[in-house]
């Protein structure tokens, strides 16, 4: 099934809230000036000439393997660097929350969606999955995931790191969600989401 561009959220899609936040999904950043530092004086040219536009098509293609044979919902946002009049307040983990959240991962019919983020400037990745597959999987485990793919990724494989991160993340949600056949198709649009 195609999908249209991936558009950013209106300010109306931004108010909606998740059901998770009873759910151990609110996390409140500490206040950092190095962190605020870190954004204002980042130059993404220099830290993201790996994402082509050829590599986005890889990823992209990788998501929707990566959502093949179950019921779960696969959703990739890179972000050069967390917004800057957000980043004395918010860091990774909040602003991918507010992502899973903006771009209504969390609406899937059986709540099953998984964000993954990554911020470039902050060498970080996040993974925020909705309360169905959070049922079967560990905290731990998700971070396992992360620490694994940020290892690769601290070694110059960003897109290798990814796509074994997808294709990990795939075999997960197939152990729980197996379906052999899926005639729903995608919720969400398996297009890589890059902020620039």
């Amino acid at each position: 099934m195609q999908h249209p561009p991936v558009q950013p959220p209106s300010k109306s899609d931004a108010s909606v809230g998740h059901p998770n936040v009873a759910e151990g999904h609110v996390v409140v950043s500490q206040p950092s000036f190095a962190r605020l530092w870190r954004q204002a004086i980042f130059i993404p040219i220099l830290h993201n000439r790996w994402l082509t536009e050829t590599v986005m098509q890889r990823l992209t293609q990788q998501v929707g393997k990566a959502e093949k044979g179950h019921r779960g919902e696969v959703f990739l946002v890179i972000e050069n660097h967390l917004p800057i009049h957000q980043a004395y307040r918010v860091g990774s983990r909040e602003r991918a929350i507010d992502l899973f959240s903006n771009y209504r991962v969390w609406d899937t019919e059986e709540n099953t969606g998984v964000l993954v983020y990554v911020n470039i400037c902050e060498h970080s990745l996040e993974i925020v999955a909705d309360r169905g597959i959070n049922a079967h999987v560990s905290p731990t485990v998700w971070r396992a995931m992360c620490d694994k793919a940020l290892a690769g990724m601290a070694k110059g494989k960003m897109e290798q790191s990814l796509t074994d991160l997808l294709a990990e993340i795939g075999l997960l949600l197939r152990r729980h969600y197996y379906l052999e056949d899926d005639p729903a198709g995608n919720e969400l649009s398996d297009t890589v989401v890059f902020l620039r």
